[in-house]
């Protein structure tokens, strides 16, 4: 009876240790290859609409290959419990407008706006964003399932170099 008990104990402890490795792995998946993010909000219509599922891959701001035009999800500068899902209009270096001003985007930074002008929260009001806030690049969007492809980049920026 003995032998049984060791051997069940023997048989849990090997599947919890699968259970172990493979929960490693999804998290070092999640963390620092890509994942899905559920965007809210009308900030980045009509690229995005609000409850769209965007896949992101975090490679590209891991090795600082953020460009101009990428769609990205960084940690929102007000509010470092929130994601913020914008534009990079502007790169480290850059001269951009901001109203009747022209700014230049320190370098280090990003500079994001939302497709939606008039209703989002972006650059233009909390100004440029620190690189090292962005989360990941998105790649494509996933749901709805009639929407399923990559995303846009067809809007112009006012940006000089």
């Amino acid at each position: 009876m003995r032998s049984g008990v060791y051997r069940l104990l023997g048989k849990w402890l090997g599947v919890a240790g699968y259970m172990v490795q493979y929960g490693c792995i999804a998290h070092c998946t999640l963390e620092f290859v890509g994942d899905f993010v559920v965007c809210k909000g009308p900030s980045m219509e009509p690229t995005i609409f609000s409850e769209d599922v965007i896949l992101t891959e975090h490679l590209s701001a891991r090795l600082n290959r953020i460009s101009r035009g990428d769609v990205i999800i960084a940690r929102s500068p007000t509010n470092p419990h929130h994601h913020i899902c914008k534009r990079v209009t502007g790169l480290g270096g850059d001269k951009v407008k901001n109203g009747f001003r022209t700014q230049i985007v320190p370098k280090g930074h990003v500079w994001l706006e939302g497709d939606n002008s008039m209703n989002s929260t972006d650059s233009r009001n909390f100004g440029s964003v620190p690189s090292g806030l962005i989360r990941g690049r998105a790649v494509c969007r996933v749901w709805p399932l009639s929407e399923l492809g990559k995303l846009s980049s067809v809007q112009k920026w006012q940006v000089e170099r």
